[in-house]
């Protein structure tokens, strides 16, 4: 079994309000993250919150796990550390979303799941034309995952052991990240209509 994370515990500081919580065609930024995962095939979906915990919990459907990071405001890597401790032991995997790149596609998600399924990789990661995307991180380096420090994510992992990553090319640019208000109107535009 391969299981979801969604990191959503960060304050949105740049944003000016819980991006977490935007509306983008009719539901949360969050809640994209979550469907993308469903939608990819995957069953068991944690989502990690700390900034404005109890209304980001409100709007996530009944079957998603919810994981609290007291140590939010240290960085992504605390969020990532606190899920990996509560990921279900029959996982052989995660896929990490983030809450705040909702153009991310089932399709890609699965693109992760067949390329771990074939090369067994300890990290499988998303390549776009401009950059690297969303990963798969297998359950072989969950302890040297959790025990990151800062706002980084897996980031550190991939840069000092290029050969665990295998990178699976997207042939499009890598989605928008709504970091600010900005950022949301870009990613409404470019929305099929």
């Amino acid at each position: 079994m391969i299981a979801g994370v969604v990191l959503a515990a960060g304050t949105s500081t740049r944003f000016g309000a819980t991006k977490q919580l935007v509306v983008l065609d009719g539901r949360p930024l969050v809640l994209h993250a979550v469907q993308t995962l469903r939608d990819g095939g995957i069953d068991t979906i944690m989502v990690v919150t700390g900034h404005d915990a109890s209304k980001v919990r409100a709007v996530l459907p009944a079957e998603v796990i919810e994981v609290h990071n007291e140590r939010f405001r240290d960085g992504q890597a605390t969020s990532l550390s606190v899920a990996l401790h509560e990921v279900p032991d029959e996982a052989e995997a995660v896929i990490v979303l983030l809450a705040d790149q909702p153009g991310v596609t089932a399709e890609e998600v699965r693109a992760l799941i067949d390329a771990f399924r074939r090369s067994r990789a300890r990290i499988v990661r998303l390549r776009y034309l401009d950059g690297p995307g969303p990963a798969l991180l297998s359950r072989e380096i969950f302890a040297e995952a959790a025990h990151l420090h800062g706002d980084v994510g897996a980031k550190v992992l991939m840069a000092s052991h290029p050969e665990w990553v295998d990178d699976v090319p997207v042939d499009r640019p890598a989605p928008t990240d709504v970091d600010e208000p900005a950022d949301l109107d870009a990613v409404k535009r470019a929305m099929p209509s």
